[in-house]
């Protein structure tokens, strides 16, 4: 089981110093011509999202009343999380050569063809990148309904500790809500008493695309195929959604609040790469590479490979933890990690200082 990171500096005597490493591999990097763009490849991606939309509401149209409505809407949870993952790569700059342009892209698919609000995933999604897998700054460790750390695990309380003492077996089941719990944070942070960039603009983006998406769906099927219709669509893409960034970083090393470290370790060892190649990168939208994404994290999908064997050759060379395995492998991590870290909750009284060994 991954443990704590221990060692903030190399020892007295070893070879490695962690900053020049990250410097000379991006140097590397940049030499090679890696950092540039790619947009023909965002092209052809962005179009092949329009033409299987495009298909999917041809489907939809000619299927009529018909519970065969059910494939369409799978259909749609797939097609609307590659747009999650084309809108998340545009908010790293990776898409287009300038940051204004990113954030239309980003926000116009994010608002208008997922139901995610950009502003609300970028300040959320920047905070994870600067410090992941850290006790209290990373915001997606953050204790929900599901714990990420023992600590957490032993304070929840009544339902929330029912849930985290068996997360293990049900956090894929509860996944398959993440997409309505996508839509409801977006539209809460939207209304927050703060300022917010972009408020009304994505306000009206999300008013339009349910008012038309909900509009077409109860007004062309019966009322109980229309439930059915959103809820498998809705299912599919928090299933899909929440299992793809998952594997990125669950049951890596958890760093405490307090520990130093320096940027290459921190985002290495608490990184997960998926095997796999081409086909793990169209599924996961590139993430497979997250060890090289958090490096590198404005770097376009296509060149992510290259960079894998950068890094990962260096890593072999100078013997730093480098992990990466193939899907079904990084699931089963996840699982065992969510599962012990739940038994965290079944004594309520557990002391947040044991707690945090009892993951042997």
């Amino acid at each position: 089981m991954p443990g704590r990171l221990r060692e903030t500096q190399p020892r007295t005597g070893d070879a490695i110093d962690p900053t020049r490493t990250f410097t000379q591999i991006a140097h590397t990097i940049r030499e090679s011509g890696l950092l540039r763009r790619s947009g023909w490849f965002y092209s052809l991606l962005g179009a092949g999202l329009l033409l299987a939309l495009g298909g999917a509401i041809t489907g939809f149209v000619l299927l009529g009343e018909s519970w065969f409505q059910l494939l369409i809407a799978g259909a749609l949870g797939i097609i609307f999380t590659q747009a999650a993952f084309l809108a998340h790569e545009a908010a790293h700059r990776q898409v287009l050569s300038s940051g204004p342009a990113n954030d239309r892209l980003g926000r116009i698919v994010g608002v208008l063809g997922v139901g995610m609000s950009y502003q609300w995933w970028m300040t959320k999604h920047t905070r994870h990148h600067a410090n992941p897998n850290r006790i209290g700054k990373d915001p997606d460790i953050e204790v929900d309904v599901v714990a990420f750390t023992p600590e957490s695990a032993a304070t929840q309380r009544g339902l929330f500790a029912f849930i985290t003492r068996r997360q293990g077996w049900l956090l894929y089941p509860l996944l398959l809500l993440e997409g309505v719990n996508l839509h409801y944070l977006s539209v809460r942070s939207l209304l927050e008493r703060r300022k917010v960039e972009g408020r009304f603009l994505e306000l009206g983006l999300f008013a339009l695309r349910f008012a038309v998406y909900f509009g077409v769906v109860f007004w062309v099927l019966p009322l109980g195929m229309a439930f059915a219709f959103i809820g498998v669509q809705l299912a599919v893409f928090g299933l899909y959604m929440g299992s793809s960034f998952a594997v990125n970083h669950t049951g890596m090393p958890i760093i405490p609040a307090d520990q130093k470290l320096d940027f290459f370790t921190k985002q290495v060892r608490t990184s997960r790469n998926i095997s796999g190649g081409f086909w793990a990168s169209a599924l996961l939208g590139g993430l497979n590479y997250q060890v090289e994404h958090h490096l590198f994290p404005n770097m376009a999908r296509p060149h992510l490979a290259r960079a894998r064997t950068i890094v990962r050759e260096y890593c072999a060379t100078h013997e730093i933890p480098y992990t990466e395995m193939n899907i079904a492998r990084a699931h089963a991590a996840v699982v065992r990690h969510m599962h012990e870290v739940g038994r965290a909750a079944l004594d309520p009284f557990t002391c947040p200082l044991l707690a945090r060994y009892r993951r042997a």
